[in-house]
């Protein structure tokens, strides 16, 4: 349950619906689900076993796990990764934890009821300070510091009280309300069929069919300029029409249908696949190793993976996909929701739907509470490998380890809250750790897995107590197809995301804005000193590492107390 809360956050109910909605439905939902079956599952069944093998040595850290499992000095500080990508996305992940708890009790106050977009859009950056730094660090129901303040301290009060005290009492009570919440939503959703009469292909079964039809059905000018996007559209009566429009252009419009095979052949599409599994899962983010190092030696990780990974699967495809995007067609079109992604789909569109919705703002604030308890099951888990890892390094106990740990993310934070323009430091941040580093860390886990520990040795470590085998293919797809697949998608993505170089016509083209921030007349100083956080924590964590007496017990393969 501590597992599955730690993967059903966030990105289950904002992040992927909008990549679903950027990326045309069914053809991400192709990529996604073949990222799941070769990337998701291998990683995650490996960080249970490595977990769970480390655990049993008394190691409870991803440093303490990689260094008893290679028995090499630099494979702790290799592992150091799976303690800065943890905390470090904390600290700007709590920062959106408490704009869904604000947007909840506003909503349920009855001070969110936006006319049109604009509206909601203006809200929404008044709230978190886009307008300028240092702005929503005001004491207002109407800003993010007061929410910020509530939820970093509730935050912390469950790490302290551990992990079968707090974490798993939390997920206990947080999991089972967020589904009731979400089906009570998705049963309002699914009832609410086309809302404006007049509008009766903005319905919520053709909002199914955006995200679900592989194919695409598009209005095109027959010599579009350079601002012509084409315009979808979905349902038979929809085409009908626009067969009709086409028809009586006189060749100005034609309609073309978008096979799923030329959508596949998008490396953007692969990617964003992709990095959504890791998100989705938590694999790469070192919190399921840590967990599993808490199980006792013939405790199930074949069973607890899969379960844990479907749990996740469950809340993503079929609640936060089903709820977010058939509302959203409904509500605001096809045209409407096509390009948004992320935040913009979750804080600044739904918003909008909410208040054109009977009982508009209840629903409002069940949807951004269920998103709370979402982002509060995940966000205590990225706490507990930064807990674990300082226990660990210098010995202490779990009083001093949080307060530690306290003041180390209340700074970054902090930081997080004052540099709120164009939420640069956010951004920053959730690029270089929330994509880079966790891009990283699964490679290294997965080859670690497969090559350094070996595939029998750990196959036979995974199916130790376990109920059933894992089937053999996996075998290939972990040792080869998983790191071969990764490192391609890994290079693409730096291609593309860093070097600026256009994989859709192969030519290159400026270094990305994560890039040009950091050096150069363009450089930004919110995003160099977000920079100079992560590197700051990975060297006070590598000399934390460094004068461990545990983890050079742990480079000789020895018990942590022996």
């Amino acid at each position: 349950m501590a597992v599955a809360g730690s993967a059903v956050g966030l990105g289950n109910f904002l992040r992927f619906p909008g990549l679903a909605a950027q990326y045309g439905g069914g053809a991400f939902m192709m990529a996604y689900a073949i990222s799941f079956l070769i990337i998701g599952l291998p990683i995650g069944w490996a960080e249970w076993a490595m977990g769970r093998y480390a655990g049993s040595l008394g190691y409870n850290s991803a440093p303490g796990a990689f260094a008893c499992i290679v028995r090499s000095r630099w494979a702790k500080y290799a592992g150091i990764i799976g303690v800065i990508v943890p905390v470090i996305i904390y600290m700007y992940y709590v920062m959106i934890e408490a704009w869904c708890i604000g947007y909840a009790v506003n909503f349920w106050s009855g001070r969110m009821h936006f006319k049109d977009a604009a509206e909601a859009v203006g809200y929404f950056a008044g709230f978190v300070g886009a307008a300028g730094d240092a702005t929503a660090m005001k004491f207002s129901a109407d800003t993010a510091l007061p929410w910020l303040l509530a939820v970093f301290v509730f935050n912390f009060y469950l790490i302290y009280r551990g992990l079968s005290r707090g974490i798993e009492k939390m997920c206990q009570f947080g999991m089972p309300l967020l589904i009731v919440l979400a089906l009570l939503l998705l049963g309002r959703v699914m009832t609410l069929g086309a809302p404006d009469p007049a509008r009766p292909h903005d319905s919520v079964i053709n909002g199914l069919g955006y995200m679900w039809n592989p194919s695409k059905v598009q209005v095109v000018k027959a010599t579009p300029g350079p601002t012509d996007k084409p315009r979808e559209v979905v349902g038979a009566a929809a085409i009908a029409e626009a067969e009709k429009e086409v028809a009586a252009s006189g060749g100005a419009l034609k309609l073309v249908t978008v096979s799923p095979w030329s959508q596949l052949w998008n490396p953007s599409l692969w990617l964003a696949a992709a990095g959504q599994i890791f998100f989705s899962l938590s694999v790469g983010f070192g919190v399921i190793i840590v967990y599993a190092s808490y199980m006792k030696p013939k405790d199930d990780v074949v069973l607890s993976g899969l379960t844990a990974s479907s749990a996740n699967e469950f809340c993503e495809v079929a609640l936060g996909g089903l709820i977010t995007i058939p509302a959203a067609v409904a509500f605001l079109g096809v045209a409407g929701i096509a390009g948004q992604a992320g935040v913009g789909l979750g804080f600044k569109v739904l918003p909008l739907v909410f208040s054109k919705m009977p009982a508009g703002a209840f629903f409002g604030g069940a949807f951004f509470f269920m998103l709370f308890l979402a982002a509060v099951t995940s966000s205590i888990s990225m706490l507990q490998p930064g807990i674990a890892f300082v226990e660990e390094a210098l010995g202490v106990g779990r009083r001093a380890s949080v307060a530690i740990l306290g003041m180390l993310t209340a700074f970054g934070a902090g930081m997080a809250l004052f540099f709120t323009a164009d939420l640069k430091a956010l951004d920053t941040l959730d690029f270089w750790v929330g994509t880079f580093l966790i891009f990283v860390l699964a490679t290294v886990q997965i080859i670690i897995f497969g090559w350094v520990w070996g595939i029998d040795r750990g196959f036979e470590e995974m199916h130790r107590g376990a109920a059933f085998q894992v089937p053999r293919v996996f075998r290939p797809i972990i040792q080869w197809l998983c790191p071969g697949f990764l490192l391609l998608v890994f290079a693409l993505w730096l291609m593309r995301d860093v070097f600026g170089f256009d994989l859709a016509t192969l030519k290159p083209g400026a270094v990305s804005s994560y890039v040009s921030d950091l050096f150069g007349a363009k450089s930004s100083l919110a995003a160099q000193l977000s920079v100079a956080l992560v590197v700051a924590v990975s060297v006070f964590f590598g000399l934390l590492t460094a004068r461990s007496r545990a983890y050079a017990k742990a480079e000789r393969g020895l018990p942590k107390h022996d």
